[in-house]
């Protein structure tokens, strides 16, 4: 283990840990109806899994940064990512819905620290000229892992049971939180001022109430009476904290951070992108059921080659990026992605298998290209010491748009009339589905925001000194 360099561990932590939280996105879903049977309970309860899941992980956002600035980004990482461990044991383990429901809220707490503080000891190992080596590792959780979600988790429910849908996290996680006491550099940051109280207790019950409404909205009626308060009460608190977040000295996140042209932009794009990418995998399933009346898991088969596409963008940009630079990588990237997205709602193209598989491909090779040329270049000028504050406002905001991108496409499906079984005309959908090209189309324009160069490296640099502050080395 001696022998193991830091960035190395970091890059194996990082990648187990973020594989293990992106497929326990989507690795339930398929499961959720032999889980209610299981149970005897209804669909509609267990659909709480994943809403507890969603909500849990939103709530933990706010003080993700603070945390790894306060405490060291590897110690914080390593603990969330050892009670994921534990949740997830906990989870397949569970005899009835409520003790899964809470392992799932406890699973969601660890997650939503694992990505911006995962991410910002990722970043901080690597100076900006070299991030775009990390291409390749950070499309693997980010794309590939949600989107085997789905398949994994239906092979495994009905070949083994619902309860190995957990238990592979157990192994994973263990042996990551090892090699990482073991091989990872602890980085203290440290923190002005004591904790904002005020804001995490804005924004916190915000993003929480805000992902309940946007979860539960589409499928409970956005009138129903525990949607519309928590729509109401969560865009309240929303403003609010956005309003002390902006006068704070030491703001639990600062919103400041958004006046940087390119890290502004960045995270706008994030927004748009990530509404995008949700809304036309929401979407589309939807409409190749209701044009050819396939099975759900036909439909979840149809958008895999997005994910293949996703690993091929991750080659594209760590070649293109240095040659071209990010505003003339990523304009164009987006400018064919509102082209292939608004492809998927013409008439007929749903009902050619091969056509479909083409398109998904192509919607994970340029729009991948985009996001992953944004998450690149968005932070190239963020100085180490806000990396935490930035990369937790990031996620939050990429995280969000997810949530919107599905909210948006439920909600256009509903007003068209979209009913949702394999008989309905499929227009509701292709309706929903030019929605999304709409949003990532708005992109574009913050695309050219973006530098026009890629980072250059420094005069003199192989290898970043250690800086004080990141202690010695736990290498054994």
């Amino acid at each position: 283990m001696s022998r193991l360099s830091p960035r190395i561990a970091v890059v194996i932590v990082y990648t187990a840990a973020m594989c293990m939280n992106g497929l326990d996105s989507t690795i339930v879903n398929p499961a959720l109806l032999t889980i209610a049977r299981d149970f005897d309970e209804p669909v509609s309860a267990a659909n709480t899994v994943e809403i507890a899941f969603l909500v849990a992980l939103a709530v933990a956002l706010p003080v993700a940064g603070w945390l790894g600035d306060r405490y060291g980004t590897k110690r914080v990482f390593l603990g969330a990512l050892a009670v994921f461990t534990a949740a997830s044991a906990a989870c397949g383990l569970a005899q009835n819905l409520q003790t899964l429901v809470l392992a799932r809220v406890v699973q969601g707490l660890a997650g939503g620290l694992l990505t911006p503080v995962g991410m910002t000891l990722l970043f901080r190992a690597f100076p900006p000229h070299e991030r775009m080596k990390l291409s390749k590792v950070l499309i693997v959780p980010t794309a590939l892992m949600p989107a085997l979600g789905p398949p994994l988790g239906g092979f495994l429910t009905e070949h083994l049971s619902w309860h190995w849908l957990f238990f592979v996290n157990v192994p994973i996680g263990a042996a990551a939180v090892l090699l990482g006491v073991l091989g990872v550099r602890e980085h203290v940051e440290g923190t002005e001022g004591g904790f904002d109280r005020r804001g995490f207790l804005l924004a916190t019950p915000a993003l929480g109430l805000l992902t309940y409404a946007l979860g539960f909205g589409p499928s409970h009626g956005w009138t129903s009476p525990a949607i519309a308060v928590s729509a109401l009460l969560g865009l309240a608190l929303l403003v609010a904290a956005c309003a002390h977040l902006l006068r704070a000295a030491t703001p639990l996140l600062d919103l400041k951070l958004l006046g940087d042209k390119v890290f502004g932009s960045a995270t706008v794009l994030a927004l748009v992108t990530s509404a995008g990418l949700m809304g036309v995998l929401f979407a589309f399933p939807l409409l190749y059921q209701a044009a050819l009346g396939a099975s759900a898991l036909d439909a979840g088969l149809s958008v895999f080659p997005e994910a293949l596409g996703l690993m091929l963008a991750s080659q594209a940009v760590d070649r293109l990026l240095p040659k071209l630079g990010p505003r003339l990588l990523a304009a164009p990237a987006l400018v064919l992605a509102t082209a292939v997205f608004a492809a998927l709602a013409v008439p007929g193209v749903a009902e050619n298998a091969w056509a479909v598989r083409a398109l998904m491909f192509c919607v994970g090779l340029v729009l991948g290209t985009a996001v992953l040329t944004v998450q690149i270049a968005g932070f190239a000028d963020i100085a180490p010491p806000a990396m935490g504050q930035a990369m937790g406002l990031f996620t939050i905001v990429r995280t969000l748009g997810g949530a919107l991108g599905i909210a948006a496409t439920a909600a256009v499906i509903g007003a068209a009339g979209g009913s949702g079984t394999h008989d309905a005309a499929p227009g509701p959908y292709r309706a929903a589905i030019l929605t999304t090209a709409g949003l990532v189309a708005l992109g574009t324009l913050f695309a050219l925001r973006l530098p026009k160069d890629a980072p250059a490296p420094p005069p003199f640099d192989d290898e970043p000194p250690a800086r004080p502050s990141e202690g010695a080395e736990a290498v054994a």
